[in-house]
């Protein structure tokens, strides 16, 4: 389902001496599908923008619109739009709170009326999806992993068979294997469900790694926007904006410069491991 957003402002605390603009004047279209990275300095805009998605937040001035639909125009039902947008918040599983991962999970679903007989196949649905154990779904969610914990919030949202998934820092707090576990599972969800995904993150190497664009935030604007190869060769400019680029492109560029003959679109360990064995073959033969 695509997104867009026309002249979004959004002001906090408009009218007093507190006023800050945190949006100003947003422009942004996500296609139908599009796996977009939404990256920016703490403060940039991001979280109040990926708010404004499902009508948690409401703009100052300017609209978003869901597939056709203005959500903020008068008469729609903000909870059949969160039934399309799900978003999940950094640390999602601060909100798990029922007796079981299988009560947890069934909220939502219950809470929009989905019929009984069809609860069980979703939950256990949504549990496969994220790669949750089935066996876990009767445990108390309090006694899960962080990583399970994570995946169980993940499944409540799923469960809803929403059409845009929006991710605030999924992975923040989790050790490396945790971490490689839950993007795997939104990599094989935005593949096998074909949903628009948009990934909130304070890493390059995470947006680097599983976004096709990325969209850069400065300021309460949209500072760039294009596919990873256009954004990380603006390095100085992402680095005026407190951003860097992945290590290992850093490291590749320093390379190129000594003369060796390297891509310029290599943004991961795996991608540049395989064209240094190309180059050192090369080089021997």
């Amino acid at each position: 389902m695509k997104i867009e957003i026309k002249n979004l402002t959004h002001i906090y605390k408009q009218g007093t001496p507190f006023e800050k603009k945190a949006l100003d004047d947003i422009n942004l279209t996500v296609n139908d599908g599009e796996f977009v990275g939404l990256i920016g300095h703490t403060g940039s805009g991001k979280s109040t923008l990926i708010q404004h998605l499902n009508g948690l937040l409401k703009p100052s001035s300017g609209e978003v619109f869901i597939g056709e639909e203005n959500i903020f125009s008068k008469g729609v039902d903000l909870k059949e739009v969160r039934h399309k947008v799900g978003l999940v918040f950094q640390y999602p599983e601060y909100q798990l709170f029922e007796e079981t991962v299988y009560k947890d999970i069934a909220f939502g679903l219950k809470n929009y009326k989905v019929p009984e007989n069809e609860i069980e196949e979703k939950i256990k649905t949504a549990a496969r999806l994220v790669g949750l154990d089935e066996e876990l779904l009767q445990s108390s969610p309090f006694d899960l992993s962080g990583g399970q914990k994570r995946r169980a919030a993940l499944a409540g949202v799923v469960a809803m068979e929403p059409e845009i998934l929006i991710l605030d820092e999924p992975a923040a707090g989790l050790d490396p294997f945790g971490r490689e576990l839950i993007f795997r599972e939104i990599q094989n969800l935005h593949r096998e469900k074909k949903l628009t995904v948009i990934l909130v993150s304070h890493s390059m190497e995470d947006i680097a790694r599983f976004a096709d664009r990325i969209v850069v935030m400065h300021e309460g604007k949209v500072l760039m926007d294009g596919v990873p190869a256009e954004v990380f060769a603006k390095d100085e400019e992402l680095n005026n904006a407190g951003l860097d680029i992945p290590q290992v492109t850093r490291i590749l560029n320093s390379i190129r410069k000594m003369g060796y003959d390297i891509r310029d679109d290599i943004f991961t360990v795996e991608e540049a491991a395989r064209e240094l064995i190309k180059l050192t073959g090369e080089k021997n033969a």
